[in-house]
């Protein structure tokens, strides 16, 4: 495991140390989780990001379902299954 050094604010450090002794936890454990999550985060955003540019070029390209017909869909949603369901 690798050893990196951070400056902390005071207030920062003061609610680190409080939170690993409510937790029990380690403040080396807390902020490895913290920059986990942030890792995971910020991997999950980039590909929103992308999935964004490649809708708007679908919208640019023309390919797109009217208001209408997505209502359509959508009200027809669990009513094929509560037919086949019924005697």
């Amino acid at each position: 495991m690798s050893v990196t050094t951070i400056r902390l604010t005071e207030d920062l450090s003061n609610e680190l140390d409080r939170l690993a002794e409510e937790t029990q936890r380690s403040r080396s454990w807390l902020i490895n989780q913290a920059v986990q999550e942030y890792v995971v985060r910020a991997h999950t955003d980039a590909e929103r990001w992308q999935e964004t540019l490649a809708a708007l070029e679908s919208v640019k390209a023309g390919r797109v379902v009217k208001g209408e017909e997505v209502d359509a869909w959508l009200s027809g949603w669990g009513k094929a299954a509560k037919a086949k369901s019924r005697p």
